[in-house]
């Protein structure tokens, strides 16, 4: 750490990153973060570091943002300490308000070489009365510029619609020109996203940003919690500001009583800043995103899944269904087999009697252990789909266990959806997963596991909590602990993160999950919009898109499916085992397009050529760039005709194109401008149609 001026400011970072934190007496302690160490003390904002609402003292000024709290306002520089943890550099800084006797240690690190930080806040209770929070920040931070400038980025999300992202000029939104140094105050609108309940992506996505497209300024940041969180724009005085939290007492009904030496901490989040525009910061987000997964065989490997719900045996597996789908799946090059849903059920009415998984009888006369020795002979890793957080009204674990092992409001289970859930605070729930998890992988060999999560049951528990939101958080966390803790004991098993498709895709739960699936959505058409997305939210290598080919597709529709699945983690299904020879080829040829760059894709990063995708485009593309290579999907739904692809990072450069997938049939017409570096392409008049193609950079010389 460098002090630039002792007194009034102090520089923290490395080479890719500088974060300048100002400690001046008689203003709020605030950050400002740039790409590099050149100065932009110009843009410097005093939105403070942290924001802590207490009922005490709520807010300075009467607004409904999570700006200038009284506390936060008061909070004072005591220190900070910096130091390094391997190639992560780590600095915590130390403010303390004299009046309720908080004080708060937001702990910061940030990995070499790259200009992104997670960040944290911790208060503790140092003074002689119990304090009720109602919120606290976990980064907070000033850009120094007019809103008018600035463009918020944002991903709107639902089932079968997840990642629906928008640009729009913060202006035009609620930060409206007010002519606020006219009246000397800070504004009281805000563009603000955020969850409620447990499906951490179900309505919005805690991935936001703002850019700056003059100066090519950009930042990018995503709230790393499986349950509630917020995040906000708006507009200051001195500028634009961010503020990032977990769950808060007005959206979540959260609070949290903290009694004198007590410590709460908030949940992370990560902040990536660049000066080469959304494309820039999504870039350093990816990389961010890498350094923050758990070590896992499976980052090696990247297999090939191969799941036998989507457009086919949806939820009804049975032995005679499975065996030849699993030679299929084998004959096209998959390397995990899982059953989903239903491997369980007697009488077709699973629902609401889940939670014992115990293996049918009916569906598998001889066994399910016949099966997954099948999967096993056949080279693939044998999965199963489970729903491990639920347990169903009508289950008999619903008796068994305590009533305090589930969620309760005013000392009554809560009900949804047929459902009870459990709440992972309680060593009963705990243990019933556990035996639950090493029966299935210690009894039947189970290597692989589809966690899914098809109910969310609102604002928390009150049970042993002061309010339901501070339940879920407790539950939350205990979730966590759960899933690291099953990884511990075993550490080649691979779990998928599954939530109704991608309602729960956090980097919470990414960052110790192997792969996230990406959606439910069934119509080929819709999912260009949504795998072309993903890599917004997700890593490239954890974006399980589905790829489900039919036998009674056209040899188009086939090669379109499985484009969808092949610039992310390939997730197939689809009725293999009765297509014809050719089309059994396509596939296969895909599965090995697939196979043939997957450790490109473990270290590319995004690029959207048509800028992020609408959900009604005609043409959508997304490519991946791994150094001099890029790997660019173009789907077209409607309307024959031709477009033109931005790839800027290709102009000036020689570059040689070639078709990734398929092969057998019609390329894509390409015509390449490297003065511009615009890609030119016809589909050749068949719609709809997608192509997979490669890219490569070449020096002169041929290198």
């Amino acid at each position: 750490m460098n002090a630039s001026d002792a007194t009034t400011s102090l520089t923290w970072g490395h080479a890719a990153l500088t974060v300048v934190v100002d400690t001046s007496p008689g203003r709020p302690v605030s950050v400002s973060t740039t790409t590099g160490v050149q100065d932009d003390a110009g843009e410097h904002s005093a939105q403070p570091l942290v924001e802590i609402l207490t009922a005490a003292t709520g807010r300075a000024r009467a607004s409904h943002r999570f700006s200038e709290t009284a506390v936060g306002r008061r909070l004072a520089f005591t220190g900070s300490h910096a130091s390094r943890d391997g190639d992560w550099h780590r600095l915590r800084i130390s403010l303390h308000d004299a009046v309720t006797g908080l004080s708060a240690h937001v702990e910061l690190r940030s990995l070499d070489g790259v200009s992104a930080v997670q960040a944290a806040t911790s208060v503790v209770n140092d003074g002689t009365e119990a304090v009720t929070l109602l919120g606290v920040s976990s980064w907070c931070a000033g850009f120094g510029r007019a809103a008018d400038g600035l463009e918020v980025v944002w991903g709107d999300s639902e089932w079968l619609g997840e990642g629906r992202w928008s640009r729009r000029m913060l202006r035009d939104g609620a930060t409206v020109d007010l002519d606020l140094r006219l009246h000397g105050q800070d504004g009281r609108g805000r563009f603000a996203a955020m969850s409620n309940g447990t499906w951490s992506t179900g309505r919005q996505l805690p991935t936001g940003g703002l850019v700056h497209e003059p100066s090519g300024r950009a930042w990018l940041w995503q709230v790393e919690h499986n349950g509630a969180w917020r995040w906000e724009v708006g507009e200051r005085l001195d500028g634009a500001y961010v503020a990032l939290t977990g769950p808060t007492d007005i959206d979540h009904q959260w609070q949290h009583r903290l009694a004198p030496g007590e410590r709460f901490t908030t949940v992370p989040v990560s902040v990536a800043v660049s000066g080469g525009g959304l494309h820039g910061a999504a870039a350093v987000l990816s990389a961010h995103r890498r350094a923050l997964l758990r070590p896992h065989p499976d980052r090696a490997g990247l297999p090939v899944v191969f799941n036998d719900y989507m457009n086919t045996l949806m939820g009804d597996p049975t032995t005679a269904k499975l065996l030849p789908l699993v030679d299929a799946a084998a004959a096209a090059g998959a390397e995990v087999f899982c059953i989903d849903a239903g491997w369980y059920d007697e009488d077709g009415t699973w629902w609401d009697s889940v939670g014992a998984w115990e293996p049918s009888q009916t569906r598998f006369p001889r066994g399910i252990e016949e099966v997954l020795a099948h999967i096993r002979r056949r080279g693939m890793t044998p999965g199963l789909w489970l729903e491990p957080e639920v347990i169903g009204v009508r289950s008999p674990l619903a008796d068994k266990l305590p009533a305090e092992a589930f969620f309760q409001r005013g000392g009554v289970r809560v009900v949804e959806h047929g459902r009870y859930h459990l709440d992972l605070r309680h060593p009963a729930a705990l243990a019933h997963l556990d035996e639950t998890v090493d029966r299935l992988v210690e009894q039947l060999g189970v290597g692989y596991f589809k966690l899914d999560y098809n109910i969310d049951p609102g604002a928390g528990t009150d049970r042993d909590a002061a309010s339901p939101g501070q339940g879920l958080l407790g539950h939350n966390r205990a979730h966590l602990a759960w899933l690291d803790a099953v990884l511990d004991r075993h550490p080649g098993l691979i779990l998928e993160n599954c939530g109704s498709g991608a309602m729960r895709m956090d980097y919470a739960l990414l960052s110790r999950l192997q792969l996230q699936s990406t959606t439910d959505q069934q119509n080929p058409l819709l999912y260009p919009p949504i795998a072309a997305a993903a890599p917004m939210s997700i890593l490239p290598e954890q974006a399980a898109n589905w790829a489900y080919p039919q036998p009674d597709m056209t040899d188009e529709q086939i090669a379109f499916t499985m484009c969808t699945g092949l610039l992310g983690r390939l997730y197939l299904s689809g009725h293999l085992d009765h297509m014809s020879p050719a089309q059994a080829g396509s596939v296969r040829d895909a599965v090995a397009a697939h196979r043939e760059i997957r450790a490109d894709l473990a270290r590319a990063v995004p690029v959207w050529p048509l800028g992020l995708p609408g959900w009604s485009d005609a043409w959508i593309s997304l490519a991946l760039v791994a150094g001099d290579t890029t790997y660019l999907t173009v789907w077209h739904r409607t309307d024959p005709g031709r477009i033109v692809l931005h790839l800027p990072h290709l102009a000036g450069r020689h570059v040689e194109i070639g078709t990734l997938y398929p092969h057998h049939l019609p390329a894509f017409g390409t015509a390449f401008d490297p003065a511009t570096g615009r890609l030119t392409v016809d589909d050749g008049g068949g719609v709809p149609a997608a192509r997979t193609l490669r890219l490569r950079a070449v020096h002169r010389d041929g290198r």
